[in-house]
């Protein structure tokens, strides 16, 4: 269960913005994934969250906001952009949860462990990591930004980092949330120039790893289609984690939905341009 908090960049506690891929604030970092270059407004944050510009092969490919309590992502923000390349299969993991002095890259659990300092006891002490999704029934690793939403093996790769991935209702993530992936998506960002989305997780209260991993109680998606200088539209679906269905919201509902799960009064997901109905 989630402490009620507002969600500040001053919690974060990091180093300065820029030069890692754990930074201070995403709107000084990696702004260009946020609709107007604004972040959502959670109230109800973790205690210890991580802004995490996720970057791979020395470029930002994606924004997440991380809970190391909870070791799910919150939510994470990207620019819709589907491409025909490859699916990757090779994890990774956020070195610098574990330590700001370790590299920016998002590198292999192995490739860390090879350096010189790096022990598997602290690694697992920072974030989730492949051994907690090992032999799960009815859950697997489930993509808040997939791959199939980016345009190239590069950005693609990136998306398979741990701290982008939660424990998902398996049916579900085959079944009705692959298809609002896949099919939903690409029918609704007809016509328009610049498609952002935000795909977030609200915690739940069971875990998977033997208490590690939360699993969360639901999955959620938003996004803010740019069509030209004066046209804007919206759309948004939220998912419970044990059962195969989505519903279809308006970004106003599901922001509503959202207040309601975290006991906020209000929630944003995106700049107040972006129409709620």
């Amino acid at each position: 269960m989630m402490l009620p908090i507002l969600l500040l960049v001053a919690v974060c506690q990091l180093i300065s913005p820029g030069s890692t891929e754990v930074v201070t604030s995403f709107e000084d970092s990696c702004p260009q994934f946020f609709f107007r270059g604004t972040p959502p407004s959670i109230g109800l944050g973790p205690p210890r969250p991580a802004q995490i510009c996720q970057r791979y092969k020395n470029q930002y490919r994606f924004a997440t906001l991380y809970d190391r309590d909870n070791r799910i992502p919150v939510f994470s923000a990207y620019i819709y952009n589907p491409g025909q390349a490859k699916r990757p299969n090779t994890w990774r993991i956020e070195p610098q949860l574990l330590d700001l002095t370790l590299p920016p890259e998002m590198e292999t659990e192995g490739s860390l462990l090879q350096k010189g300092g790096v022990m598997q006891e602290a690694l697992e002490g920072s974030q989730a990591v492949l051994l907690d999704y090992k032999n799960l029934t009815d859950f697997n690793r489930g993509h808040l930004n997939p791959n199939g939403h980016q345009p190239d093996r590069d950005a693609k790769s990136s998306t398979f980092t741990l701290t982008n991935i939660v424990p998902q209702y398996i049916k579900l993530n085959g079944g009705a949330w692959n298809y609002y992936e896949q099919s939903t998506m690409a029918r609704k960002t007809e016509g328009c120039k610049e498609t952002f989305a935000v795909v977030g997780a609200v915690p739940g209260g069971s875990f998977i790893a033997k208490g590690r991993v939360n699993k969360p109680s639901h999955v959620w998606s938003a996004a803010c289609c740019v069509i030209d200088n004066n046209r804007l539209r919206s759309w948004a679906i939220i998912a419970r984690n044990d059962e195969n269905a989505v519903q279809t919201l308006t970004l106003g509902e599901l922001e509503e939905k959202l207040a309601e799960l975290y006991n906020q009064s209000h929630i944003s997901l995106f700049d107040s341009d972006c129409p709620r109905e």
